[in-house]
């Protein structure tokens, strides 16, 4: 079954490294086999970075949507992880599973829970849930991102 795709006005989407965007009406498309992708709206820029939980969010989403630069990545992700350990000892039981998750190649899972940590730490700007309150799903089950 084919995942489809509405793209409000002028949003953005992400599909294996390629930004994708609608004009100014609503399209759809469908996606028929598997690719890696997120939503304008899970998509971190650099410049957001203010604080070590964006930072690992940042690695995580670059080994996701980039995987043929997922080697080099995967040595800052571990690193950058063990910043995140140091300075965010009580979500300990969150990054082991975010580590589990990037270990299994379950990147989206993985973003998903880190962004979580973004509210927990009480940090601003990207939000852990979509504008609309959405918390992204899961592309892979959510038939309607």
């Amino acid at each position: 079954m084919p995942l489809k795709f509405v793209l409000r006005p002028n949003e953005k989407v992400i599909i294996n490294g390629a930004v994708i965007g609608a004009g100014d009406r609503p399209g759809s498309f469908f996606l028929y086999n598997t690719a890696n992708f997120l939503r304008g709206r899970e998509v971190l820029k650099e410049e957001q970075i203010d604080c070590i939980e964006k930072k690992l969010y940042f690695v995580i989403q670059l080994i996701y949507i980039f995987p043929e630069d997922a080697e080099l990545n995967l040595t800052r992700f571990g690193a950058i992880l063990d910043e995140t350990r140091a300075a965010r000892p009580d979500s300990l039981r969150d990054l082991d599973e975010i580590e589990r998750l990037v270990r299994a190649q379950n990147y989206y899972r993985a973003l998903k829970i880190c962004r979580k940590l973004f509210r927990s730490g009480g940090t601003g700007g990207m939000a852990a849930s979509g504008p609309d309150g959405d918390d992204g799903g899961d592309p892979h089950t959510d038939p309607v991102p």
